[in-house]
This record gives structure tokens, sequence and C-alpha cells, in this order.
């Protein structure tokens, strides 16, 4: 997938908006940053009087007084130091929760679609990797660009005021110093963009082989996930090896440039100061201070490295908080009701990017019917079942639940009154408890025992180790196939949900599970409007009606007997599992 960022001067924008909620706390900051500056310059201007007034005039009273007040002064500069970092850290820290906080937010909000061309791994590396990125811009970079500016412009000062001839002699050489600055800032912004996207693609190796780690052993694949991770791994080394070179020198050319300009002041001031138009104290302070100035040039590069990394992440995690929601709420939504009547499909054509897969879909489900659809696998079964709680919004037509479009209602009262169970019986690292009270968290430990019994999965439950409260591992590791099935038929049943999705919900089980899990199917079903999606003929005989459903269209319809009768597309269907079974 390419994500499509937005400028470089908008994410830059974005960056320091990020800090306007923090007014009081960078004000806070700001003063600090004033104080630590005001102290800096002032231990440069202190080297003067201390050089003339104790070492060449030998003054008593300056010598008490001086040191007295170098101590308050780098007191004061101690304390602004710290009031600075802590309170720019703590708004850098807080910037940083809530920008990942609010991409997540915005990620759970999008439809199925951008899960669909977006992978797991990339958008862990947005809020993991590039967020971090962006918190060192915060922390580390942005703020530390106005800390050593502002000392920059103290230091200035300084030196400008005990020798002006001196500063405009090395004021000239410093257009070199921040050469670096624009030159490599560039170039590191390309490389963090490559980083990132490398360090991407390395977190959906990791998120595939450790969620497919059983695929991987049966295949005896490891040899080659090792090579795919170590070509990935390489190529991130590549960009984060150029970044740091680039980086690295950046540091010691300032440093060569810096001390070029020293050794000019130092070879011109000396010989003002034999001449005698200068004296040793003005020269040293000068020399302290422009010493003390090339320090904070030097953190400015440093930091520069690091908002050029912090602009680049930006980019891409606003890539993603641009994306829009297609499945919004029409503002004058109404709340859905319970369904009386019948679930219509009028005139539905859906097609994922340019290509369709429904094509003019007619269909009325009344209320409490069980509706099978079958048919060869891409026929378009569980894209027409998705387009009921609108993970999708239908290309032409209409889905009505009572007469009711359901582009018309809340979403959140249309997938209320909506249960799903599907062949990926997906559970969470959690308590047994927990996975089936995910179905309605308002519900009390009964009514999750209650909802147990019912999809036949209470007895063994209480045989696991701690019984409800046992963790069942990343995707409910612990339990077998039947038992992971039974736990999610368990949180469809506790939602009570009127309308009733089943993807599918067998086709990976042996025949002993799924005799077990359809008897708990049967208890799901009871009163409710049910889609069934199954491969297995044999589990949709008992169907109220059943659809075929071929190259995005409904073929046939009848019940199982009839279907046979017809001898069509169901009777081949079921002529060539009967064989498979018999073989």
């Amino acid at each position: 997938m390419s994500l499509i960022g937005p400028t470089e001067k908008f994410a830059f924008t974005q960056l320091a908006g990020l800090l306007k909620p923090h007014k009081r706390r960078l004000a806070i900051a700001v003063v600090c940053m004033l104080g630590a500056s005001a102290a800096t310059a002032a231990t440069a201007y202190l080297i003067k009087p201390a050089m003339d007034d104790i070492f060449i005039r030998k003054n008593l009273t300056m010598l008490q007084l001086i040191p007295l007040v170098f101590l308050a002064v780098n007191l004061i500069n101690g304390l602004c130091q710290w009031g600075n970092d802590y309170y720019l850290k703590s708004v850098g820290l807080s910037v940083v929760a809530h920008l990942r906080q609010q991409l997540y937010n915005h990620i759970q909000d999008l439809p199925l679609s951008f899960f669909d061309r977006t992978s797991t791994g990339l958008l862990m590396s947005r809020i993991t990797n590039d967020v971090n990125e962006i918190q060192n811009a915060v922390t580390k970079g942005f703020t530390g660009l106005i800390k050593d500016s502002l000392s920059v412009v103290g230091l200035i000062f300084v030196v400008f005021y005990q020798d002006w001839k001196l500063a405009s002699i090395a004021i000239l050489i410093l257009p070199l110093a921040f050469y670096p600055l624009f030159k490599f800032g560039s170039k590191l912004r390309k490389l963090a963009t490559k980083g990132q996207e490398t360090m991407a693609d390395l977190n959906v190796v990791l998120h595939e082989t450790f969620t497919g780690s059983r695929i991987v052993k049966a295949f005896g694949m490891e040899d080659y996930e090792k090579n795919r991770f170590f070509d990935r791994n390489q190529k991130v080394l590549r960009y984060y090896l150029r970044s740091e070179w680039i980086d690295a020198l950046s540091s010691p050319l300032m440093e060569f440039i810096g001390a070029l300009a020293i050794a000019v002041v130092i070879g011109y001031g000396g010989y003002q100061v034999i001449q005698g138009t200068s004296t040793p104290g003005t020269f040293f302070s000068f020399l302290g201070g422009l010493l003390m100035l090339y320090r904070p040039i030097k953190s400015i590069s440093k930091a520069n490295s690091v908002v050029q990394k912090g602009i680049a992440s930006t980019m891409r995690v606003y890539a993603v908080l641009g994306e829009r929601n297609t499945l919004l709420e029409k503002p004058n939504a109404i709340e859905l009701q319970p369904i009386q009547r019948s679930i219509d499909f009028r005139n539905v054509s859906f097609a994922y990017d340019d290509k369709m897969v429904l094509h003019d879909i007619n269909l009325s489900v009344p209320a409490g019917q069980v509706l099978a659809l079958a048919g060869s696998s891409g026929g378009g079964k569980t894209t027409l079942v998705n387009l009921i709680p609108r993970f999708y919004d239908v290309t032409k037509g209409a889905v009505l639940i009572d007469g009711i479009d359901v582009r018309d209602v809340k979403l959140g009262s249309l997938r209320q009154q909506i249960a799903i169970v599907t062949q990926q019986s997906f559970l969470f690292n959690d308590t047994v408890r927990n996975n089936i009270a995910y179905g309605n968290l308002n519900k009390g430990f009964k009514d999750i025992q209650w909802a147990a019994k019912a999809a036949y999965a209470y007895d063994f439950i209480q045989q696991l180790p701690y019984g409800f409260d046992t963790v069942i591992g990343e995707q409910g590791v612990m339990l077998s196939g039947g038992q992971r099935q039974r736990v999610c038929i368990a949180r469809a049943i506790l939602k009570d949900a009127p309308i009733l999705i089943l993807d599918e919900a067998t086709s990976s089980l042996d025949s002993e599970a799924e005799l077990e899990v359809q008897m708990a199917l049967e208890n799901l079903m009871r009163g409710r409007t049910t889609f069934v999606i199954a491969h297995r003929l044999s589990t949709i005989q008992k169907a109220d009606r059943i659809l075929v459903v071929s190259a995005g269209r409904i073929v046939e319809e009848g019940t199982h007997s009839c279907l046979l009768s017809q001898n069509g597309e169901y009777r081949r269907l079921f002529d060539i599992q009967f064989m498979r079974s018999a073989l």
C-alpha cells in the first residue's frame, strides 16, 4: 500500500500545532529557556571583569564578589535548565500520548475497505515507530531549536557588546556553520522516510510470521522466513547507517568551521591586545562567548536532524489521519428498532474498486427465517451478507430493514441488532469470561454462564485450570477448534441480537466438533433472522430457504429437496461433496 502524505510544510505546521493545547507549560518552559540563555550569556560576560579586575588590577573586592556572582548565575542556569527540560518533556509526552490515541481512534473508525488494502504491520509501525520519532522531534528537536536559538541570540549580543569588529569577523563565518543544516536536512528527511517505510515492511514480516507460526513450521519454512527477515532487516540497516553517516558528519564539519572562526579571532584579537587597543579581559570574554556560541549552533544541527526525522514521521501519521471514513452516518440518522418484518435487497450491486462482485440482487428475507447461501468460492456470498451491517456500502441499490435503508440509521443501532460468527474464531488473549462478555459488557456472570451452557461450552470451560477465569492465549491457542468456535457462539448468544450471520462457522471443523458446534448453532438461531453461508451443504439442509449464488447473481432458490430435484448448480455441488465424502 502507498499512503500519499501531505506536504512537508503542512507536516511542520501540524508538528508545531501539537504544542498549542499546552501553552501554560510551554510558557514556563520558555521562561526557563530565557533564564538559561541569559545565564549562559552572563557567564561569558563575567570573564571580562574576572580577568581585568582580579588578575590585571588585583581588586580584592571583585575577588570576593565575582565568584559569588558566578555561582549564583550557574545556580540560576541549572534551575532553568531543569525547569526547561522537565516541562518540555512533559509537553512532549502529553502530545505523543494524545496523538497516539487520536491515531488509534481514527483507525478504529475507518471502514473495512481501509484494512483490506493496508497491512497490519504498517499500521503498527505508524502507531509505534513514527509516533516515537514525533515524540523525539517535540521533546528534543523542535523545542531544542527554540532553546538553542535563544542561547545563540544572547551570546551574539555579548560578543558584539565586547568587540563588534571581532564579532563581525566571526559572524561572517557563521553561514558556513549553518550550511550543513540546510545541505543535510533534506537528505536526512528523505532517508528517514525510506527508513520508516522499510521498518514498516519489517513489522509486516514480524506480524505475519508470528501470527502464522503454525503454518511456517508445518511447511518447514523457518529458513525461508529467516532469509526474508534478513533482507528486510538489512534494508533498514542500510538506510539508518546512511542517515547516521550524514548526522555524524554534520557535527565535526561544524566544529572545523568553528575552529576556523576561533583561529581567526585569536590571531586578530591577540594582535589587538598586544597593540593595547583591547584588554585581555575583553578578549577572553569575547573568546569565551564565541566558544559558547558554537555549542548551541552545534546543538541546533543535532536538533534539526531530529526535527527532519519527526517531520517525515508526521507526514506518514497524518497521511493515515487524512484517510476518510466513507461509511459516515447521515446528520438525521435514526435509531433502528429490532426487526419486525423483513430484510430486503433492492437492485443491489457492489464493486470492489472497479471489479463488480454483485449484480442486481433482489431478495426479501422475512423476519425469523433461516436463509442459507450456497455456491462456489468467490461467488459473492460473504460480500452479500457484509452489506447488512454496513461493513461496505452498496454501489447501487439499497439494503433495507423493515423498509428503512441501512444508510439512514445510526451505525451503532444497526450493528447492535446483528451478531456474527465466522469461520475464523477470533478470540482475545484474555479469560474465557471476558471473551464471552465481549458480546455484551452489561451482562453479569450468570448470563455468561447461561450463554456458555446454550453454546455447549460450559462443561469444557469448567475443566480448564481456572474455569471461566482461564487465560486462553493469543487467538485462543489453548482451546481446540471446536471449543474456540463454541466460545464465539456463546459470545453471540450473549449479545442476543435479532439478526444472525453465520459465515462458514463449521467449515474448518472435523465431524465430531462440527456436530457439537451445530447443536450450539441451533440454539443460537432459534427465533432469529439468520443468514447461513456454508460450503458443507449437509449443514444447511434444514434451512427455510436456500439461495445458490454464482458470479454475483442468485441463480437458484428453494428448499434442499426442491433444489436437488432441479438438477442444477445446487445438485452439482451436492453430488461433488457426496462423492468426496464417499471416498
